[in-house]
């Protein structure tokens, strides 16, 4: 299909071209114009469309903005309170006008004569937030916004010193791929200590987070925040039952696979027992995996792969570069983590992450690369909701160039014995993810449908979970009290509750489609990009079927699918 990443400056129709926001009285006018407008004819409803996407786009990206320039730099308090005044001073003057603007358009005749394929999910979605909108959940919803941050300003100053020289937790990471096992467990517990010794902190703020979101789903009617966060995401197309059946499905038939791997390395390492500071590295005299020595080094090789595999995916990025799109190396005072924060009205996406020139690095960059691949693809479809694509195939964009570009990252890796680890390494990951994923995703489900539960009580939980999906293989004794608090590494948790299944769904699309690649690679790409140039204006069965797909979660669907990663595998090694 054609596509280009070129973008042209955005051509305001509504809005001034120099309009910036700074208060809420300067924004207000054109929320009440697009309010009291009058609709007489279907003309005037899709232009009335456009104007509001255009402001929706404008509000939408300076947003992001604030957020993005606060996660780049949490030490400068100007920057936190740019973030924290538009949380609360602007978006809970926004959400009642929202309301009302979405009650005029389903009210409107004329919406009825509206392209079905092209609006129904947006219908739906909009039908859905009126269904949701209650006045009291405004001024909880913008302290929930502002509490969620507090992660990252707690996390972002979290250090250890190795070797008397300060390191991020991300940067220290790579201590645990040393061949030298005494240094790796050193590192792995000063990060375990350092995360400790705050734990009370993230225990309280979770804790305040759970009430408050507790209470945002009684306003609304629901019994719980687990029910009301399924309707407010969307989800329409599956229920808590199927996220169920995945937690299953990963215990019969990934678990055996994460213990097969825990057991090959425990073997390679010539250990009695593989203890968890041992999971990422290598046998004596086998180097870690090196494959960039600094963000601009990682940029130039990702461009490189992407554009052998196919050049529109390299100019994405070669359109970011030119635009500053990038944050990529790790430093002090730097949020954990990394995204792709779409940007509605220029187009052209964010790429945050904390590199520290180790493999897993590789594996962000290509994955939010995919993300932003999926931003420039959508970016070109009329209004700003079409381009809000359901998180399920969001990761599937993502997650499927992990395993596309595998191909070509010989850009990384010169040595075929050093690409050969590498790949290795992504398709371990590939399996190993499954039971986090759905400990993160079941501990959500109890958390929320026991909401006054203790801290003791949540710790326990927590633990018992993990224990479910015990491979056995990995020895823990000893390590007991950091256990109890494994849960608060995981940002999701505070920032976007219930995101985080979608991961696992899509993984499993990720899988479905490499095994399209491995039969008709222009075929298996040509379904990629057609999907995710559909943005949302699909529902997600029809998005899966459109990539080539099936959006299954049951056992027989992910036996398949472990089945063929394994084999994948064992080629790997022959």
């Amino acid at each position: 299909m054609n596509a280009t990443a070129h973008i042209h400056p955005p051509r305001r129709q509504f809005l001034p071209a120099d309009f910036t926001i700074t208060t809420w009285d300067a924004l207000e006018p054109y929320f009440r114009d697009l309010l009291e407008r009058p609709l007489m004819s279907g003309v005037e409803l899709e232009k009335w469309l456009k104007d509001s996407s255009e402001l929706e786009a404008v509000v939408s990206e300076d947003a992001s903005w604030r957020q993005i320039r606060m996660t780049c730099d949490t030490e400068n308090k100007e920057l936190e309170e740019a973030f924290t005044y538009f949380v609360m001073e602007i978006q809970p003057k926004i959400q009642p006008y929202a309301d009302l603007l979405n009650r005029k358009l389903i009210e409107n005749p004329y919406t009825m004569e509206l392209d079905h394929d092209q609006y129904f999910t947006y219908l739906r979605s909009v039908k859905k937030s009126i269904d949701l909108y209650r006045e009291e959940n405004i001024p909880l919803q913008a302290d929930l916004s502002v509490m969620a941050q507090q992660y990252g300003v707690i996390s972002g100053k979290m250090t250890v010193t190795v070797d008397e020289k300060q390191y991020t937790l991300q940067q220290a990471s790579k201590f645990l791929e040393n061949p030298d096992r005494s240094k790796r467990e050193e590192v792995y517990r000063k990060i375990q200590e350092r995360r400790y010794q705050d734990r009370d902190q993230l225990n309280e703020l979770y804790s305040r987070l759970i009430e408050k979101r507790h209470q945002v789903a009684l306003n609304a009617g629901f019994a719980n925040y687990r029910d009301y966060k399924f309707a407010e995401m969307g989800r329409f197309d599956y229920t808590k039952e199927d996220c169920f059946a995945f937690h299953e499905a990963v215990k019969q038939h990934v678990v055996p696979l994460v213990a097969a791997i825990y057991e090959k390395k425990r073997s390679k390492l010539e250990l009695d027992t593989l203890r968890p500071w041992d999971t990422e590295a290598q046998p004596a005299g086998v180097k870690p995996l090196r494959p960039f020595s600094s963000g601009e080094e990682l940029l130039e090789k990702s461009i490189e792969c992407f554009r052998e595999l196919r050049p529109f995916f390299a100019e994405c990025l070669l359109t970011m570069k030119k635009m500053g799109r990038l944050d990529l190396e790790s430093r002090m005072g730097k949020a954990p983590g990394g995204y792709n924060c779409p940007l509605a009205e220029t187009g052209a996406p964010f790429i945050f992450m904390n590199a520290a020139g180790q493999m897993h690095d590789v594996t962000t960059m290509v994955h939010e690369g995919g993300h932003a691949i999926h931003s420039f693809l959508a970016h070109p479809l009329e209004l700003t909701a079409f381009k809000e694509y359901p998180m399920e195939v969001a990761e599937v964009a993502s997650m499927s160039m992990e395993l596309f570009s595998m191909d070509y990252w010989h850009s990384f890796f010169k040595d075929k014995e050093e690409l050969k680890r590498a790949k290795e390494h992504q398709l371990e990951r590939v399996i190993t993810i499954f039971p986090w994923i759905a400990i993160i995703d079941k501990f959500q489900h109890w958390v929320y449908e026991n909401p006054n539960h203790t801290a003791e009580e949540r710790a326990a939980k927590w633990v018992a979970i993990n224990d479910e999906f015990s491979t056995g293989v990995l020895d823990l004794s000893g390590l007991e009290e950091f256990r109890k608090y494994g849960w608060q590494r995981q940002l999701h948790l505070f920032e976007v509750p219930f995101y985080y299944i979608e991961y696992g769904i899509a993984q499993l699309g990720a899988i479905g489609m490499w095994m399209q690649y491995k039969e008709d690679r222009e075929k298996a790409l040509d379904n990629y990009m057609h999907a995710l140039s559909l943005g949302g204006t699909r529902t997600l069965p029809e998005l899966y079927k459109t990539a080539g797909i099936s959006f299954d979660l049951g056992p027989n669907r992910v036996k398949t699918l472990m089945q063929f990663v394994k084999e994948e595998m064992n080629k790997l090694e022959n």
